[in-house]
C-alpha cells in the first residue's frame, strides 16, 4: 500500500511488478478498510478494468507471519 487518504476516500497500491493501481474506499473488502497510516502494508487485491483505467478491488491487508524461532536446548 502506498497511501490512503480517508478524507479523499482513495489511495494507491503498488503491485509487485511496479504498477500503481488506484483504490477507492468502496474497493476494500467488507470490514477491511485500512486507516490513513497504512503506508507499507502488504495487501491482497484483484484488478478491475473500466473504460478509463485499472483499479484495485477486494483489497485486504495480508497478515504478517512471524518467523519461527529455533528452540534453545540445554544440551552442551
Amino acid at each position: 500500500m502506498l497511501w490512503f487518504n480517508g478524507a479523499k476516500r482513495h489511495g494507491f497500491i503498488r503491485a509487485d511488478g511496479g504498477e500503481r493501481l488506484r483504490v477507492d474506499q468502496d474497493g476494500f473488502a467488507a470490514g477491511r478498510l485500512l486507516g490513513n497510516r497504512c503506508r507499507g502494508t502488504r495487501v491482497s487485491f484483484d484488478r478491475a478494468a473500466d473504460r478509463v483505467d485499472v483499479r484495485a478491488v477486494n483489497v485486504a491487508a495480508v497478515p504478517l507471519i512471524a518467523a519461527r524461532r529455533a528452540r534453545l536446548r540445554g544440551r552442551r
